[in-house]
């Protein structure tokens, strides 16, 4: 018999419930009226925050959810004979529904990578048909930070890239889905992370980092979110009540919260792997870099684990399993959770 399964699940850090000072900022903003569509303090100040931790005058725009707000971040950069070129693993790609192919009518050039970054050489070989009229037209280079595979780009990583796009008049998007988990594990501002390296649109996350719902769509330079509410309000991204999202928001942001809980999460799944590393049968794939720990158990023991505590299979094929952490996750359940690993394992080898 397996222990007693964790409390928390590791099939994703969405998962998580909202965190306490979110849930008390989500109470205070209940108090009175408000005017809607973001004419309220709370949005004000929100967005007030986000320009200091850049030091640039970016444009800010609230959504409800991540696949909206890259719809509405990309939406703003593309005309429809336009494309994206993106790592093939990205959520964009795999993840969102076909979503941002149908919202801007653009194709996702969508490029095979074995750890899920883009690199600048891969970006130039896309870049053959740009003024023919029978090729759709590279406009946009997108990478998530971090990726799906829970690797890392470097700020000098990301200045490449944003190097060859710029040179060839493309632009650079980064979906931060997990920003905070990349920028803890950088150990690194977001100004150094995003600003400096030379990112134009930053699609800021925050379910994944302990809001109940909301995230932000972060134009580095104003000028291209110049459309950006007509777009969002068109895309069904634009919440009435956006104090709900900003004063979740404006929680996180204060004192550090968003970085705090970013930690946390990546400790959690350092500790993971330190624990699962030595169970025979199951194979670390490499150190991980965030939150997430890639694995291969043997193939009879993944419907077994997954009833005991669910988490996704990542790779069916390659019996590759994908355990989230989240700002929630103790040291007991990680020990729990690992105790149980080895048990089933141990039995379907």
């Amino acid at each position: 018999m397996a222990p007693e399964a964790p409390h928390t699940l590791f099939a994703s850090d969405n998962a998580a419930g909202v965190h306490p000072a979110v849930l008390e900022a989500l109470v205070a903003a209940n108090q009175g009226h408000a005017l809607a569509y973001g004419a309220d303090a709370w949005t004000a100040r929100a967005t007030a925050q986000f320009r200091d931790l850049l030091g640039v005058d970016a444009e800010v725009v609230f959504t409800w959810g991540g696949t909206g707000a890259n719809v509405v971040g990309l939406q703003c950069l593309l005309a429809p004979w336009q494309a994206v070129i993106c790592p093939a693993s990205a959520h964009i790609a795999v993840d969102e529904c076909g979503a941002p192919e149908r919202f801007t009518g653009c194709k996702l050039i969508d490029v095979p990578t074995e750890d899920g970054k883009l690199r600048p050489e891969q970006v130039e070989r896309e870049l053959h048909g740009v003024g023919d009229e029978h090729h759709v037209q590279p406009r946009v280079v997108s990478i998530t930070q971090s990726t799906e595979m829970g690797t890392l780009y470097s700020p000098a990583e990301i200045a490449a890239l944003a190097d060859v796009a710029h040179a060839n008049s493309l632009l650079l998007h980064v979906d931060g889905a997990r920003i905070g988990n990349a920028v803890a594990a950088l150990d690194e501002d977001l100004r150094r992370v995003i600003v400096d390296p030379g990112v134009d649109v930053l699609t800021f996350g925050g379910t994944k980092n302990g809001l109940m719902y909301g995230e932000a769509v972060v134009f580095v330079d104003p000028a291209l979110g110049v459309n950006a509410h007509f777009v969002r309000k068109q895309a069904a991204q634009l919440p009435s009540k956006m104090r709900f999202v900003a004063a979740q928001f404006e929680a996180l942001l204060s004192d550090d919260l968003w970085l705090r809980n970013a930690r946390h999460a990546n400790a959690m799944a350092a500790l993971l792997a330190e624990r699962i590393a030595p169970i025979d049968g199951v194979e670390l794939l490499h150190p991980p870099q965030v939150n997430a720990v890639f694995a291969r158990v043997p193939a009879a023991a993944l419907a077994p684990l997954a009833d005991w505590s669910f988490f996704w299979v990542w790779d069916q094929e390659q019996s590759v399993v994908r355990w989230m952490c989240s700002f929630d996750t103790t040291e007991a359940d990680v020990e729990r959770f690992a105790a149980g690993v080895a048990e089933i394992v141990a039995a379907h080898r």
